[in-house]
């Protein structure tokens, strides 16, 4: 191992030594809140060191790993929604009663394999970085042991989490046989000269592009999401609705804008496809659900739906960097939005599945004022209304849709985005006109959590300007 792949996987593996500590010291010490505290700092610690790297251009392991603006872009997205998830699930855990030291470690090895897929360059480390970003996420996802529920979400996404990862497996496979590399760049240059069979080459990018579209939860690949983020435990949920879908677009994002551009003609009708099925199919069924957990769920492939209409344009070297820094920053608009909503969920849900639906919202706005306009400021970023970071997000994914030439898929995304309006305005109208008792938690971490991303859903989105630039910036390195 030379000092290059040392640097070039440095923060990575500060980051699994830490989790092995945690966990060595969670089983003799006993103390959740040390774990908590420990957990916490390892991914400050880690944090820091990936911000060091932007602007490196480091490559390691012969070009299988490559750390540039882009994966920095992600690491920061990826241990910010570790720590923002810390602090929802501190008290949430206790209050469930299911605090146990585990959680935060298994947390840190699925932010681990997330930060593999975004240094990933060959595609059987995208497909390693994909089992290790998983696995954890399946235990979590049944952690809150013995309900029922949580056991069925775990089960569920485990078999589909499997069969997904099957897709992968075999896409890879024909696309090296297709180029007879799985490297990236040697993918592209196997095209470029002209010595990839085209047809094999086509199925097996349409293979992977189903895999990650599973991990994703895009429409018809969408059916484990409900069950999984209804079954699972809030502050699980809450992160594993922004960390595998990030995790799931880079991995979309580098191998098909960096070393697929040339099949755009065969791949990209079926992405317009997807696009489209998602943000309808996502959006419409969100309409009749009156659990806010299940709502949420399929608020998010809707906004899975919004993020790959971005991809449409991969093909287009005009575009292709507009349209992929805007599916970007669009993830970290929804990232933000995403853990402000789950933040007043968990605030309201009690034990036993209680206060989970929507008309456990009524009165909100007249007991407990401040939860309510925060809540009403995320389900408007949700809807994309200025001035909020959801509005901006979903403005620079139709002016890059547009400046690609899909006007047709740019109307339907504004014609969902409408119908969204309905049932995240609803929660609004159940907040502040219906009648009701509810009882909501008052906690210091999910109080600053929920007021955090509050004033940055509204702040950052008056000073997006520099972020884009930032994005883009990830971009011009990359692709």
């Amino acid at each position: 191992m030379t000092t290059t792949d040392l640097l070039s996987v440095f923060p990575l593996l500060i980051l699994i030594l830490w989790a092995c500590l945690v966990l060595l010291l969670d089983v003799f010490l006993k103390r959740e809140r040390l774990t908590t505290i420990l957990t916490a700092i390892g991914l400050v610690v880690t944090l820091g060191f990936s911000i060091s790297q932007n602007n490196l251009n480091l490559t390691g392991f012969n070009n299988m790993v490559v750390v540039d603006n882009f994966a920095v872009y992600l690491n920061i997205i990826f241990l910010g929604s570790g720590l923002l998830a810390i602090s929802l699930a501190h008290d949430y855990l206790k209050r469930m009663g299911i605090n146990r030291g585990e959680f935060y470690v298994l947390l840190m090895f699925s932010i681990s394999g997330m930060m593999l897929m975004a240094i990933a360059a060959d595609l059987i480390v995208f497909f390693l970085a994909l089992e290790l970003l998983s696995i954890p996420l399946y235990v979590l996802a049944a952690f809150a042991r013995p309900r029922v529920e949580s056991e069925e979400a775990g089960m569920k996404y485990f078999l589909l989490g499997a069969f997904s990862g099957g897709f992968v497996v075999y896409g890879i496979a024909l696309v090296f046989g297709a180029t007879a590399t799985t490297n990236l760049s040697g993918i592209a240059a196997r095209i470029a000269e002209h010595q990839a069979d085209i047809p094999l080459l086509t199925i097996g990018a349409a293979l992977i592009l189903v895999g990650f579209s599973f991990k994703v939860a895009v429409v018809p690949f969408q059916m484990w999401t409900p069950d999984v983020y209804h079954g699972a435990p809030s502050a699980v949920t809450a992160f594993m609705a922004i960390g595998a879908k990030a995790a799931g677009f880079a991995a979309l994002m580098r191998i098909f804008v960096a070393a697929l551009p040339t099949l755009s003609e065969q791949i990209t009708p079926i992405i317009w496809v997807l696009a489209a099925l998602t943000m309808i199919v996502g959006n419409i069924v969100a309409v009749a659900q009156s659990n806010i957990k299940r709502m949420l769920a399929y608020s998010s492939i809707a906004h899975a739906g919004y993020i790959l209409m971005a991809l449409v344009s991969y093909g287009q070297s005009s575009v292709a960097s507009v349209s992929v820094s805007a599916a970007l920053f669009y993830l970290l608009s929804y990232a933000v939005t995403n853990f402000g909503a789950w933040a007043v969920v968990i605030a309201v849900e009690k034990a036993e599945g209680k206060g989970l639906a929507l008309d456990d919202y009524a009165g909100i706005g007249r007991k407990y004022p401040a939860l309510a306009a925060a809540m009403a400021i995320f389900m408007l970023s949700f809807t994309g209304v200025p001035p909020t970071l959801g509005f901006v997000g979903k403005f620079y994914l139709f002016r890059a849709v547009i400046d690609g030439g899909y006007i047709g898929l740019a109307v339907i995304g504004v014609l969902t985005s409408l119908i969204s309006a309905f049932y995240y305005l609803r929660v609004v109208v159940i907040m502040y006109m219906r009648d009701g008792e509810p009882e909501v938690r008052s906690e210091p971490w999910l109080n600053l959590t929920t007021a955090f991303t509050a004033i940055a859903t509204i702040v950052l989105s008056i000073f997006s300007a520099p972020i884009l630039q930032w994005a883009s910036q990830a971009i011009l390195s990359t692709f």
